[in-house]
């Protein structure tokens, strides 16, 4: 919004130029009015929401300093920190460029189309004076003539096109308003009396902007009515940032706004009337993304009070944070009228049987899943699945597992639970010991020992009783052939294995990641396949096999056993309990026994 307040001088204040579109440069002068003695800068090593050291000053080149006239020596201390040798009676400048290669939402991007950087990718931060007021100054070239610029950054004296300088109350709201630029498209909506903007870069000439801007209003007035009924929304205005690319999926939540990216196809196109599974997939995201402003940047973990940009911050609560916003994503789109109940059960569909196909669900729990998501969620390699659980999907059937038992045994739910704690936590940093005192008092009595078992435990979550209960049928189906075998591959000429999965057929008849699958023998016939139904046609009835695989070069014969074709166990309970989760992964359906109680549920 444009702007021409005359500016105050800041005691922090940046200047950043899109300098070289071909060299994917950005350009930064920053000054510090008032520098200390030996006065240290670092640049984060990790972006808030994203829990991965990612090294952004390994971008970051030509760093200089100077004091009017006098350059100043600068002595790096470690990978992204640096002490000026200045004197305190003069401002300190440093400049530097920032390659910006990353069309990722964590980083930064340039090029001839389009710009778009994350502050903690490009500001270095002022150690001592974080709590300060800082101005960011977003200048414009020849070679961007045409562009456009959009933040969430309160503008202190901006032009039409949106360059020019923009203010943040400290370094925190600096960084956690992504800045984009290019010719991109725009438009507006009010949601519970906020003014609401959106900008897509990269979309095709099909793209239906008034479809998407009515239903991502519908997304929020449902989330805002969610949290605060006829309250107001704790912003003044929010802003979605959407990049359209060929191939490409994920978000990023920031305090009024978000990033995302989405493939071009997924974007909803002029003349059709059904939403796409792509379509509905971004909605999803959209819905996520904007419940975040919310759930993990307000109501927050207790160990973010405050953000530590130089090394990992620990929690074991993102199973609660993204976990839960995962459940209510899908689900607030059900109660904006966006999807239907049956389009509804079959994304819960999808997410149990992404849980019940990860073997690592019995290794790790989801709390030691969130603790570890520096090293494991963000690291995964071939044996990921067999070590560890999502977050996001088990965190979210917790969620769901939380919400029915509540509401079948009282008229409390899941959402009074976080209205609840929204409250009790002032809408700031809360503790797992929150959640539980507010369980215990809504529902009149203590769900520590669910608590246990789904979260701090591996034992198999009650999803059968519990949907059930509430009207809808969990039933045991014939797995695909990737999940009877016990293997995630890709398909061309052969089948490349991408993972073994733990207890598999395929594990044990010494199957590893990389190998090449070429062909079978059968009944001392060879066969050549190229994919994983092929091994289903040529061994007919016969289970006995040979596997003729290529592994470092080598051709291997592994003698194969084929598992049965009908179903596996569905998560099930003894009298003693929940039984641990099964070696061999399951495939569940769910069907719909009584509309009522599924609708008392969904809406």
């Amino acid at each position: 919004m444009p702007s021409s307040r005359t500016p105050e001088p800041a005691a922090i204040h940046y200047r950043v130029e899109p300098s070289d579109l071909y060299a994917h440069l950005f350009r930064v002068a920053l000054t510090i009015t008032r520098p200390q003695a030996l006065q240290e800068v670092s640049l984060p090593v990790w972006i808030p929401g994203s829990y991965l050291v990612r090294e952004f000053s390994k971008n970051l080149q030509e760093l200089k300093a100077h004091q009017g006239k006098r350059e100043v020596a600068l002595i790096q201390l470690d990978k992204h920190r640096w002490q000026a040798d200045c004197s305190v009676d003069k401002p300190l400048v440093l400049t530097y460029c920032v390659c910006a290669y990353d069309t990722s939402v964590r980083t930064a991007w340039l090029d001839t189309s389009r710009g778009f950087f994350n502050g903690t990718s490009l500001c270095l931060r002022v150690h001592g004076q974080e709590k300060q007021r800082h101005t960011l100054d977003i200048a414009s070239t020849p070679a961007t003539a045409g562009w456009s610029v959009a933040t969430g950054l309160a503008a202190l004296k901006a032009d039409k096109k949106g360059f020019g300088l923009y203010a943040a109350q400290d370094y925190d709201e600096l960084v956690d308003c992504p800045v984009e630029m290019g010719m991109f498209w725009i438009g507006r909506f009010t949601a519970g009396g906020i003014a609401h903007r959106f900008v897509v870069a990269g979309a095709a000439p099909s793209f239906d902007g008034k479809r998407l801007l009515a239903d991502t209003q519908k997304i929020c007035e449902t989330a805002i009515r969610f949290w605060h009924g006829d309250g107001k929304a704790p912003f003044r205005s929010y802003l979605f940032m959407l990049n359209a690319v060929g191939d490409g999926y994920g978000g990023l939540e920031h305090r009024n706004s978000t990033a995302l990216i989405c493939g071009r196809r997924d974007l909803p196109r002029l003349g059709e009337t059904r939403a796409a599974e792509g379509y509905t997939t971004l909605l999803g995201l959209i819905s996520h993304e904007y419940f975040h402003t919310w759930n993990v940047k307000r109501l927050r973990p207790s160990e973010f009070t405050e953000h530590d940009y130089s090394r990992e911050n620990y929690t074991q609560l993102l199973w609660f944070f993204e976990g839960f916003t995962s459940y209510y994503d899908d689900l607030l789109l059900r109660r904006a009228g966006l999807i239907d109940e049956s389009t509804y059960l079959k994304l819960v569909t999808k997410t149990i049987n992404q849980v019940l196909q990860t073997p690592g669900r019995a290794v790790q729990t989801v709390a030691q899943a969130s603790f570890d998501a520096w090293v494991k969620y963000y690291r995964q390699d071939e044996n990921t699945p067999n070590a560890t659980v999502s977050y996001y999907t088990k965190g979210s059937l917790v969620a769901l597992c939380l919400d029915l038992a509540l509401r079948r045994e009282s008229k409390t739910s899941l959402d009074e639970v976080m209205r609840a704690l929204w409250t009790r936590c002032h809408g700031g940093p809360m503790a797992e010991d929150d959640l539980r005192a507010v369980l215990e008092e809504l529902a009149g009595r203590s769900f520590d020992a669910e608590l246990a078992q789904w979260v701090h435990g591996t034992t198999e979550l009650p999803l059968t009783e519990l949907l059930a209960a509430h009207g809808v049928h969990l039933k045991a189906e014939t797995p695909q052939w990737a999940q009877r075998l016990g293997l995630r591959v890709g398909e061309s000429h052969s089948v490349h294995i991408k993972t073994v999965l733990r207890g598999g057929a395929a594990e044990k008849a010494g199957m590893t990641p990389g190998d090449e699958w070429l062909g079978i023998e059968v009944n001392q016939q060879g066969w050549r396949i190229s994919k994983l139904e092929d091994v289903a046609f040529y061994a007919g009835t016969e289970t006995a096999l040979t596997a003729l695989v290529a592994r470092d070069g080598r051709l291997l014969r592994l003698a194969l056993e084929l598992p049965s074709r009908g179903p596996s166990s569905a998560p099930r309970k003894t009298a003693r309990g929940p039984v641990p989760a099964p070696a061999v992964p399951d495939t569940i359906s769910l069907s719909v026994a009584n509309a009522a109680a599924v609708g008392r549920w969904l809406n």
